[in-house]
């Protein structure tokens, strides 16, 4: 009987061992895995088991790590490619441009027909449509590739927004359009004046080549967030993904030929550049864009 108590004894004692020797290698494990998500490593997970399961279970997890690390690196390839593909593109399609709009000038001051300028007209109104998307290439091409240098500062919103808008009054006559302004008060926010003014020139810009109707703009503050809200009808027959609308080159009506192109992805950058977020809703055939600044803090 004693014999058989002392062989238990060992016994449990040998597994309690055991067990603590277990529990500190999945320790280990929770410590390395830690390490690597931040402290961004790429070393390999290592153990010191006897058990098969546990060997299994860590070969498992390093092919696991590995296979994430070669997707990484392949999406940050692409990701490079896409880049100097945009920024080709952008430089290559600007000098035949150039050279286009010349022309048309030349044209212009030539003697035509009413038929051939109007029909010069319409040419030349293309080449300014072209013209915007190369440079909104231009623009989020290098937004892309270089280090963004934010300059953040005390900005009175309101009053910017304001100056933005009565800049845009002839482009918004020009489309027969007109643009209401609603804040009750200053709003200051911390951010850079320049990157500001061009995500509002953008935002309207976007309604201006979209809107059915009149542009709302409204100012407001919530959760310590300034908010930069941008309403205006569309077309009802229009099915845009209120979602994807800052995602590049997304087009909501592949049969048009305008798209909201770069503009709202140039949008998107800009705002999370100064530690802010975009968002779009539709309701009631109202198309609402919004941006989200940080408030100054005093």
């Amino acid at each position: 009987m004693l014999i058989a108590v002392v062989i238990l004894t060992i016994i449990v004692i040998i597994l309690s061992i055991y067990v603590t020797f277990i529990q500190l290698q999945l320790h280990n494990i929770n410590k390395q895995l830690h390490k690597r998500l931040s402290e961004n490593t790429r070393q390999p997970l290592s153990l010191e088991l006897f058990n098969k399961e546990f060997d299994d279970l860590a070969i498992n997890i390093n092919k696991c790590l590995k296979a994430e690390e070669t997707l990484r690196l392949n999406s940050i390839r692409e990701e490079k490619r896409f880049k100097e593909l945009i920024a080709n593109i952008s430089h290559d399609l600007r000098t035949p441009l150039t050279a286009i709009k010349g022309y048309q000038q030349l044209m212009e001051k030539g003697e035509l027909t009413d038929s051939q300028r109007e029909k010069l007209h319409i040419t030349q109104k293309h080449s300014e449509e072209l013209g915007r998307m190369i440079e909104h290439f231009f623009e989020y091409s290098y937004l892309i590739n270089v280090e963004p240098v934010v300059n953040l500062e005390r900005i009175n919103l309101t009053n910017l927004v304001t100056e933005c808008l009565a800049d845009l009054v002839t482009t918004l006559e020009e489309n027969n359009l007109t643009v209401s302004l609603k804040a009750s008060s200053s709003i200051f926010i911390l951010a850079d004046k320049e990157m500001v003014t061009r995500i509002v020139q953008n935002l309207i810009r976007n309604c201006v080549q979209h809107s059915t109707g009149n542009i709302e703009v409204s100012l407001l503050t919530f959760d310590k967030r300034a908010i930069i809200s941008v309403r205006n009808s569309v077309n009802p027959n229009c099915e845009l993904e209120a979602d994807k609308l800052f995602d590049r080159f997304y087009t909501g009506d592949k049969s048009r030929n305008n798209s909201t192109g770069l503009g709202l992805s140039i949008v998107r950058l800009l705002a999370e550049q100064m530690d802010g977020s975009v968002g779009a809703e539709m309701k009631a055939g109202l198309l609402d864009l919004q941006v989200k600044l940080p408030l100054y803090k005093n």
